[in-house]
């Protein structure tokens, strides 16, 4: 979670539809492979490397981010550790989760680290979709792009890495999402919308139907689902 949305009033991480969909799918895509330890890279909150450990699906994990106060345990929790940088990498999984669209060169960034990334070190990035859904919340954000899943795998190449496969999530919202950011982005021009989070709390019914619905996308949908998408969900390997 972006350290800039921890603080909307009422938004509870561990129960909002919108990243509890995110943690089930990053879990899907990484399927039966043992995770021994995790290096989340930008990580914010840590929420999703708190998710892989709290569920016994990795032992231990690091959360990297320049934006820590201090260094130390992310909330109290022993087995993960918050830093400010690194000099190596050993762990098996590196997490960069909606990290890269706000560098200035992505390439440049991703091959930083998977020059550092020992041989069979997975990477699961994710990133926000389609330059058509541009919004003021991009901008909140300080997004620098949205990608296709051809430009994040471009990327993801061009840093030395083998993509394993990508794919586009939130796939069921898209038509409405991309409808509402139209028309917002066409009001914004005439100066009536400033810069903010689309981040929103969400009443238990709802929270719970959106819950079931990507649960359903992601059984159904996430297996073939190259054409679109709110993110794209790109895994990769050092070779």
């Amino acid at each position: 979670m972006d350290l800039k949305e921890a603080d909307i009033p009422g938004i509870d991480v561990d129960r909002h539809w919108y990243y509890i969909s995110k943690a089930r799918t990053m879990v899907a895509l990484l399927g039966s492979i043992p995770v021994e330890s995790v290096l989340d890279i930008g990580a914010g909150s840590g929420y999703f490397t708190r998710y892989l450990v709290e569920r016994g699906l990795a032992k231990t994990g690091i959360c990297l981010d320049n934006r820590y106060a201090a260094e130390g345990v992310l909330d109290g929790s022993p087995a993960i550790q918050t830093v400010r940088s690194i000099d190596s990498i050993t762990q098996d999984l590196v997490l960069m989760m909606d990290v890269i669209e706000h560098t200035d060169d992505d390439v440049a960034f991703l091959s930083s680290y998977a020059e550092m990334m020992p041989e069979k070190c997975r990477l699961l990035i994710t990133v926000p979709a389609f330059l058509l859904l541009w919004s003021g919340h991009d901008e909140f954000l300080e997004h620098r792009r949205r990608y296709t899943m051809s430009t994040i795998e471009t990327a993801v190449r061009a840093s030395g890495l083998s993509v394993i496969k990508s794919r586009y999530f939130f796939g069921l919202l898209f038509p409405i999402a991309a409808a509402l950011r139209i028309f917002g982005n066409i009001v914004k021009t005439i100066g009536l919308v400033e810069p903010r989070s689309a981040m929103r709390p969400a009443g238990v019914l709802s929270n719970d139907l959106l819950i079931g619905l990507h649960d359903m996308e992601r059984r159904f949908i996430l297996p073939c689902n190259r054409l679109a998408g709110l993110s794209v969900f790109c895994l990769a390997e050092r070779t």
